[in-house]
């Protein structure tokens, strides 16, 4: 052996003894000793005191899971007792987190990277106390105290399982206070029981869910409304795996809002993704703004059940569908997928909706007109009105509209059937709503009434103050029989309903709008009927009085009525308004105005014969909405004779309701006959002496 051979194996050898020596020392170390170092070093990387209070022990073995030569190099198999994490100095609570005790094996390689790397980590009995103030800090944000920087240390845990613990959450931003508890339950409750066979998770790729280990009980208050909550979970989260589903499942209750789901949770680490049945039930669909930031509009009590989709992390931004769900609003039926996208600059709403049935009762208060159901306390808009104000009928409810420009929308909904009264069902609905940039357009609005139609285009300007609206709708061939469908005589009439409507208006609510509007109002009624008890019927009671006071208990056939109204500021005058009938041509003059809900008219007679005495005296509509006056003229107004009404009445404007007539199931049109004489010039009278 030569002196460069022995100089080799010497100096081998050494290092094969001091590696020994080392490995011993490792293995029989009392780690225990090391604390205090441990403690100091952990304190100063996350800026916050770090203390294990209990035993450290130390066991070295190399992880099965490593290949190549990374396999040779042993891993420490550490376990820790009693830790101990401070809060930060302004937090409520002197510790933020403890542990009874902790168990994991740490990769010693990726340490020289300031990396923590960690297959499996077991905590028994966690607790933790969360807290983020109104300007954003929040304790579970580490920095170091020299430079105020985020600590270089990456955490990397590719799967955590848990023991019974608890959780406390005080977060200012979320209006959040609440305490999670958990415990084992006992023994393991397998996915399929709790979900049901039937429920698949939607990526099928996925590993099947595991099982249920421990149950959770919340209690507090989120958004400011009172939180209970309870279920189950999963024992081991998979951190880094996006293809192991973590089984979750909750019922929640939220204010007057409840949430029952039941499904799978993965990437958690990365908020990947949801795949869960959700039950969601409420006494308004308002109320879930706070909780959701879905603009919803105020509804009656609602419910439903379906499948939740959610794909966390979308390029575009979160993505939320909710598919083939089943649901009730009111006693109103409602089907069909939703999709709620976090995209810039807003986020959006799409849908398509089906009902069988809706109820006009649980439409309302999408206009402002109120359900008629008492709402909770915590669930009433701080500026909507218990009532309207004395005196007043027109809704008075205002349109949320600072909600409108939060998120954009674009549903469409079809409806089989539409019970406004049960003498009276609407059909075939179909409204397409946008809400864009604050602006709300429902285009088209169109549903079958009476064996004719309704059509509408209806636009809210909500993104300036006040808000400004036009609606545009058009009834066309509306049968009289079935309008009245409980009016005997009018079974045998064949007449028909046409009208327009077009007006403008500014407020931020029916009565506002109709308040300050301007257009123009048309409609023609042919060939009808005319009676006390048509009107009790149709609940107008001013009707109810002028008929009798015209034509007394008779039932009179209505030849024509024709109606062109301008709307000025919310005050109506009618540029015609003349009913023709087998006894009389009856006109109506005056003013309704609708800011102020107040009604001056005069209904004056021109009596065809004079077997009907009352129809020379004139009547007049005076008072509010709520409160009408109506009586008979006596002086000036029935001295001036029927003459002059008629003349009046042949002297104005008819052209513009030419386009309402419609063919008229009689032989001639009583409606077109009347319009030609009202737009025939009277003849001028004979000189006298000739």
């Amino acid at each position: 052996m030569t002196r460069k051979t022995k100089i080799a194996v010497g100096i081998v050898g050494t290092l094969v003894v001091l590696v020994a020596v080392l490995v011993v020392l490792v293995a029989t170390f009392d780690w225990n000793r090391a604390r205090p170092m441990i403690n100091e070093r952990v304190t100063a990387a996350i800026g916050r005191p770090f203390a294990i209070n209990g035993d450290l022990t130390v066991e070295w073995s190399r992880e099965s899971d490593e290949g190549g030569w990374r396999g040779w190099v042993p891993w420490p198999h550490i376990v820790a007792n009693d830790i101990s994490v401070a809060n930060t100095e302004w937090a409520r609570v002197p510790e933020f987190a403890t542990l009874k005790r902790g168990e994991f094996s740490l990769s010693p390689l990726p340490l020289l990277a300031h990396r923590v790397v960690i297959r499996r980590i077991q905590l028994t009995e966690p607790a933790a106390d969360l807290e983020r103030l109104a300007d954003g800090r929040a304790n579970w944000v580490f920095t170091l105290p020299e430079t105020g920087e985020p600590s270089p240390w990456v955490l990397d845990i590719n799967e955590i399982g848990f023991d019974k613990g608890s959780v406390g959450l005080s977060d200012a931003i979320l209006q959040a206070d609440l305490t999670v508890l958990v415990d084992p339950l006992g023994k393991p409750v397998p996915f399929a029981d709790v979900a049901g066979a039937a429920f698949v998770p939607e990526d099928a790729a996925a590993a099947a869910p595991r099982d249920y280990v421990f149950g959770w009980k919340v209690d507090g208050k989120f958004k400011n409304l009172p939180t209970k909550g309870e279920g189950k979970v999963g024992g081991m989260l998979a951190l880094q795996d996006p293809k192991q589903p973590f089984p979750v499942q909750a019922d929640v209750s939220i204010g007057g809002t409840k949430a029952a789901i039941t499904g799978t949770l993965t990437d958690p680490a990365n908020l990947g993704a949801l795949d869960l049945r959700l039950k969601l039930s409420g006494g308004s669909m308002a109320q879930l703004y706070p909780l959701t930031g879905v603009t919803l509009p105020d509804t009656p009590p609602y419910s439903t059940d379906g499948h939740l989709v959610a794909r966390l992390r979308n390029a575009g931004g979160a993505v939320f569908e909710y598919r083939d769900f089943n649901g009730r609003v009111g006693n109103s039926d409602l089907h069909g997928d939703v999709t709620f996208s976090l995209a810039a600059p807003r986020p959006k709403l799409t849908g398509k909706l089906s009902s069988k049935q809706l109820r006009m009762a649980d439409l309302g208060p999408l206009i402002g007109v109120q359900s008629g159901r008492p709402a909770p306390a915590q669930d009433k808009p701080k500026d909507a009105p218990a009532k309207p104000p004395d005196g007043k009928v027109l809704p008075t409810q205002a349109f949320r509209t600072d909600r409108w420009r939060d998120m954009d929308a674009d549903v469409a909904l079809e409806a089989g059937r539409i019970v406004h009264d049960a003498k009276l069902p609407l059909s075939d609905l179909t409204v397409h709503v946008i809400l864009q940039d604050g602006q709300l357009t429902l285009d088209p609005l169109r549903f079958g009434m009476a064996g004719g139609s309704m059509a509408a285009i209806v636009r809210l300007d909500g993104s300036k103050a006040p808000l400004t609206g036009r609606v545009e709708m058009h009834a066309r061939r509306l049968r009289l029989k079935q309008l009245f469908p409980a009016t005997a005589s009018m079974q045998s009439a064949l007449g028909e309903l046409n009208g327009d409507l077009a007006l403008s208006g500014t407020g931020n609510s029916v009565a506002a709008l109709l308040g300050s509007a301007n257009g123009d109002v048309k409609m023609l009624v042919n060939d009808g009927v005319i009676s006390r008890s048509l009107m009790e019927i149709a609940g107008l009671n001013v009707g109810n009085y002028v008929v009798s006071k015209l034509f007394g208990d008779d039932e009179v056939k209505i030849n024509c009525g024709a109606a062109d109204l301008e709307m000025k500021s919310g005050v109506m005058t009618p540029r015609v308004f003349v009913f023709d009938t087998e006894n009389a041509l009856i006109n109506i003059t005056g003013t309704t105005d609708f800011k102020n809900e107040k009604l001056d008219l005069d209904i004056t007679p021109d009596s065809k014969g004079f077997r009907i005495f009352s129809l020379r005296s004139p009547l007049y509509v005076r008072g509010t909405f709520g409160k009408p006056d109506v009586g008979v003229h006596v002086g000036p107004l029935a001295a001036r004779g029927a003459g002059m009404v008629a003349l009046g009445v042949i002297l104005t404007p008819a052209a513009g309701l030419l386009a309402l007539i419609a063919p008229s199931t009689t032989d001639d049109n009583s409606c077109g006959a009347l319009l030609k004489q009202m737009r025939t010039p009277p003849k001028a009278p004979a000189p006298k002496g000739k």
